[in-house]
């Protein structure tokens, strides 16, 4: 478990790091400047030592006052509090001077907490230039492009190799790393090998992962709520935004990039349909409206003066974001006590399974959800209450 330690000295605060890419975008976020030499972060005396740990994820921190005898503060150990404002340890005096790193060794995903210098950059603007312009050829989505960028640029960056360096095996051992290490789902592993596979048919013309095996995908459940807990959500929500955000996931069957980057004119209360733009895979569809939310609509937009987004963000020119949607969820769920490991996408999962359970032909959830296979949509067959859930339990004989 690697620990992050966070010196306090009389005018800076040093933080010794291993090279880790989302403590490093967090740090530098935050004012941190990067001491290559010494392999450590430095920051102003006066940054909010305790705010910045609360943002690092799944890493006890420690805090040093080099200043005090024996001043330490603790954070994050079972997911607790700063706890301690002094205690009597009696730090080595090593412990308190910059370490000597000149000599350690770049070793991607090691487990031992060792302070290594930063890797060098292994995928050149060049290579990440023809691959942009491979998928732009395409017209793949904003979305893809990222995702298939960031796969690549994390293997070569990780095995420290070139492109034209990569063998069969590298890609391998980096697939099991991440596997490993991050524990990456099936799913984020195939992706992966589409990315990789991508970039070496059709920009380095290598079928290097011809014969890569995929890994067969988890198979799980969707998790659905009661017809029963949706009202208590929706009836409990004070805010006509968040309301009406979580009614037209639900009664629509809207993904949660959807309902945020609804535009005023993709409602359209006379035909009582909404218009879904750019959905995934670039497809437009339309989906039904319900009448309990065409009746909120207008009054809504009146009070809150939409001109162009339905829900806009803090920043009026932009749409809500979807880890703030996320919350809005979340936080209704707590309010009303239910503890289901659900997320907002529970309520499209909800909107298909509470359609088939009321008799609606497969074929029609297809349509309003935008799933191109019908082997995506028999999915909520086994969660929907058919007849079989029916049966007496051999109990209750």
């Amino acid at each position: 478990m690697d620990v992050v330690y966070f010196y306090l000295e009389s005018s800076i605060i040093r933080v010794p790091l291993s090279y880790d890419p989302v403590k490093f975008r967090l740090f530098i976020s935050q004012g941190g400047k990067w001491d290559t030499e010494n392999h450590q972060f430095i920051f102003n005396r006066n940054i909010d030592v305790e705010h910045l740990g609360n943002l690092i994820h799944l890493s006890p921190c420690v805090i040093v006052d080099c200043t005090l005898p024996s001043s330490i503060k603790v954070f994050g150990l079972n997911k607790g509090p700063w706890a301690g404002s002094t205690c009597d340890i009696d730090l080595p005096s090593e412990a308190r001077q910059p370490a000597d790193l000149s000599n350690t060794e770049c070793i991607p995903f090691e487990d031992d907490f060792i302070f290594r210098k930063i890797l060098p950059e292994k995928f050149s603007i060049h290579w990440r230039s023809k691959l942009d312009d491979e998928m732009r050829a395409r017209k793949f989505s904003s979305n893809t492009r990222r995702i298939y960028m960031y796969y690549n640029h994390l293997l070569f960056n990780t095995i420290q190799k070139a492109p034209e360096e990569i063998l069969s095996d590298d890609i391998t051992e980096f697939l099991a790393l991440i596997e490993k290490k991050k524990d990456y789902s099936a799913s984020s592993l195939n992706l992966a090998i589409s990315a990789i596979r991508f970039f070496y048919k059709h920009v380095c013309k290598n079928l290097i992962l011809f014969e890569q095996y995929r890994p067969r995908r988890d198979k799980y459940l969707p998790m659905v709520l009661s017809k029963a807990e949706i009202e208590r959500i929706l009836l409990a929500e004070k805010n006509i935004k968040h309301r009406l955000l979580l009614m037209l996931v639900y009664s629509s069957g809207l993904r949660v990039s959807e309902v945020v980057s609804l535009r005023r004119e993709h409602i359209d209360l006379p035909r009582m349909i909404i218009y879904v733009k750019h959905s995934k895979g670039r497809k437009d569809r339309c989906t039904i409206l319900s009448e309990k939310a065409s009746r909120l609509i207008p009054n809504y937009i009146s009070f809150f003066d939409i001109k162009t987004w339905l829900f806009p963000g803090q920043n009026s020119t932009r749409h809500l974001s979807i880890r703030s949607a996320q919350k809005i969820f979340e936080k209704a769920t707590k309010h009303v006590g239910i503890h289901k490991t659900s997320s907002i996408h529970s309520l499209r999962h909800t909107f298909a399974t509470h359609l088939l359970e009321s008799g609606i032909d497969i074929r029609y959830i297809q349509t309003l959800l935008g799933h191109s296979s019908l082997r995506t949509t028999e999915r909520y067959t086994h969660v929907a209450q058919s007849k079989v859930f029916n049966i007496k339990s051999p109990l209750d004989f």
